[in-house]
């Protein structure tokens, strides 16, 4: 309810109700499906930034250092989105070299890789997602990084979005197994690794002995 004291407030920018039909469009104009596997892969790279926001608040409370290089990645991840939202089979060429993604972002992930898991002790077991919460948030990442991965490839595949951008994305995964680590290192926090749990060995023990039989 309004009156001249209330004024109407101005419509909200954030909803445009264009995509209450369930179709949205892309960067270069294209009106598709909300299920489309270019919104799927655009919406997965947005849940995975969302998930550096909450690894990067705790990184920040415990003062690692990975801070800056999580919102580096963050910016990264628009550039990704862009080239994704950006089909590379059915847009202008003046969209095209604006949303190209460089594959010196990929040097860049592999430099960071390499400081830090050259600080960090010989990975001798498989480690589960543990070392403390800004460790458990960037093995979290990680999940949502590979999830992302796996919705682009087909894009990568069908030549619909570059090479590059699944490239980074790869790499970006393995960045964050390290960067897990060597928080869980720097916080001082012990990382749980996997062990057979000792009646899955007597179990197995005993299958191989009556697959002798």
């Amino acid at each position: 309810m309004t009156d001249d004291n209330n004024p109407k407030p101005k419509k909200s920018n954030v909803y445009t109700r264009t995509g209450d039909k369930g179709k949205s469009s892309l960067f270069n104009g294209e009106r598709r499906s909300k299920d489309d596997d270019v919104f799927n892969a655009l919406g997965t790279v947005d849940e995975l930034s969302s998930s550096i926001g909450v690894a990067n608040h705790y990184c920040k409370k415990a003062g690692n250092g990975l801070e800056d290089k999580l919102v580096e990645i963050q910016c990264k991840l628009i550039e990704v989105g862009s080239n994704i939202a950006t089909p590379r089979n059915s847009s202008n060429t003046s969209k095209l070299s604006f949303t190209s993604f460089d594959e010196e972002n990929v040097n860049i992930l592999e430099s960071w890789i390499d400081n830090l898991d050259n600080q960090l002790p010989p990975l001798k077991n498989f480690i589960l997602p543990s070392g403390g919460e800004s460790a458990v948030f960037l093995h979290q990442c990680r999940s949502v990084c590979r999830r992302a991965e796996r919705v682009t490839v087909p894009l990568v595949e069908a030549e619909v979005t570059e090479q590059s951008v699944g490239k980074y994305l790869n790499r970006l995964s393995d960045f964050f197994f390290v960067a897990a680590r060597y928080a869980a290192m720097f916080e001082k926090h012990i990382e749980n690794y996997y062990e057979q749990r000792r009646d899955d060995r007597e179990s197995n023990l005993v299958k191989r002995e009556l697959s002798k039989e």
